[in-house]
């Protein structure tokens, strides 16, 4: 009189669980482009701040801007008369050195002069003069476009 272990009850047939819900196949994309949307927020604000480093105060012009597909060299000259290529300050005698160093397309390299509004006509110029006598023949100075008056 032995006593079975097992299922008692229906036949010994278990009954099998089906999914109750379907496969969702869609892809949720609404956090994504949320994520998106502040990421461009962010990207267009640090934008303007990656420029240039070197803060300098740019007269304001008439002139049209120019098109540029590559980076070009710019030297910024500050109130102080500090020289700087890039955001690198220099003496005034390690510009042409330095610009030799850097320069891609040799004397047809675009060199862009960068020249505080507060900053010593002098120094500028004097910058300016000592890269036309190294050979560079691309000089560009950068102003502000003037606001409507």
């Amino acid at each position: 009189m032995g006593m079975s272990v097992g299922n008692s009850g229906s036949g010994g047939s278990r009954r099998r669980r089906g999914r109750r819900h379907a496969v969702m196949s869609e892809i949720n994309v609404t956090p994504f482009v949320d994520v998106m949307l502040v990421l461009l927020i962010i990207f267009m604000v640090a934008a303007p701040l990656l420029t240039v480093g070197v803060p300098i105060d740019l007269p304001e012009t008439q002139a049209n801007a120019l098109n540029s597909e590559t980076q070009p060299i710019t030297i910024s000259v500050n109130e102080q008369g500090q020289v700087y290529l890039q955001e690198t300050e220099l003496t005034m005698e390690e510009v042409v050195p330095k610009l030799n160093a850097i320069a891609r397309n040799g004397y047809e390299e675009r060199i862009y002069v960068r020249g505080d509004r507060a900053a010593a006509y002098g120094n500028v110029m004097k910058v300016m003069g000592m890269i036309s006598q190294a050979g560079y023949k691309r000089l560009a100075m950068v102003t502000l476009q003037e606001q409507g008056k």
